[in-house]
């Protein structure tokens, strides 16, 4: 088994993200399964062109997108995502869209074809706090969890695919009061806890993950 994990680089005024930062340090080999690390750009379209050359060329058979969500608690393991782009900041390019589909002939949402609960289980049963999330907002992250899943929808049918949202660094927020944050290793830990949980489950685990609002 093969496993693409990418990272962004940093965006939105940061010098570091957490994503690139953790998935670079994650073991090259968990479980016996291989890990192939990528950084992708925090840039509309080209981090899939990214994401696409290096299925074509590693041929993996899981996607696991890594992205920074600044003000989160936990590990937010993304059940969907949506045919929508409208970015509240340009990207790295200075591309901002709004109320823009991504791609005009995908349906309205694609659910992760990931075992999203038994990730979250296997990421909290190890003593690290992580949700399943149902909106990857509307910026680079979505766009990126849409687009491999239409890419699976059309050209890799055999491939899974999914997204993770990690905090802030502990380092981001020496100067952003009562931002939430994580350090390094337990972030590593995380989505090794994760990729453990995509390696061990063909289908998910039947238990609740929703939430009332």
């Amino acid at each position: 088994m093969k496993i693409l994990v990418t990272g962004f680089d940093p965006f939105g005024g940061e010098k570091i993200n957490p994503a690139i930062e953790s998935v670079k340090r994650l073991p090259n080999t968990i479980k016996n399964c291989e890990i192939v690390k990528l950084e992708i750009n925090t840039v509309a379209f080209k981090a899939l062109n990214q994401i696409r050359n290096a299925v074509i060329n590693e041929k993996p058979d899981v996607v696991l997108s890594v992205g920074q969500a600044g003000g989160r608690f936990d590990i937010s393991v993304e059940k969907v995502g949506i045919n929508l782009d409208d970015y509240s900041i340009p990207d790295n390019e200075g591309n901002q869209y709004t109320d823009t589909a991504i791609y005009p002939d995908g349906p309205a949402a694609y659910f992760s074809s990931l075992p999203v609960k038994a990730m979250v289980e296997n990421i909290r049963k190890n003593g690290i706090p992580a949700s399943i999330s149902y909106s990857a907002g509307t910026f680079i992250c979505n766009h990126v969890l849409y687009g491999i899943l239409y890419m699976i929808d059309h050209e890799f049918k055999n491939m899974k695919g999914g997204f993770i949202h990690i905090p802030f660094l502990t380092e981001q927020v020496v100067d952003k009061r009562n931002v939430p944050s994580m350090d390094l290793n337990t972030l590593i830990k995380g989505l090794t806890y994760a990729i453990e949980a995509i390696i061990d489950n063909d289908e998910d685990i039947p238990i609740t993950g929703g939430t009332t609002h």
